[in-house]
């Protein structure tokens, strides 16, 4: 990952909607849940959901898959992973302390 893919997504994330949306779809697991499912869930408005789903879904963060007359979101588990080992991959390189843990 680059540091600006890693920059869009976590701007994406900066926001406290977006972040409860992407939350909830992580927890939903790989079967991912429906738009209706998300909406009642979170208890936000259809067309504010929308807004927000979409920012998430240019970020590669989410996907989207129309089942019949569904509309199927999902977290995109290789992205957060790949967002999660970018942040966490060098930690404390420069310290020389790499691979050491200072749990309390």
């Amino acid at each position: 990952m680059n540091l600006e893919q890693a920059a869009k997504q976590l701007e994406a994330l900066g926001n406290p909607t977006r972040l409860a949306i992407y939350r909830t779809l992580v927890r939903a697991g790989h079967a991912g849940l429906p738009v209706g499912q998300v909406q009642d869930r979170l208890g936000i408005a259809a067309s504010t959901l929308s807004h927000h789903l979409h920012r998430l879904i240019l970020t590669g963060l989410v996907t989207q898959e129309r089942h019949a007359t569904s509309l199927i979101c999902r977290a995109v588990y290789p992205a957060m992973n790949d967002l999660v080992g970018f942040l966490v991959n060098e930690c404390c390189a420069d310290a020389g302390c790499v691979g050491t843990s200072t749990a309390a």
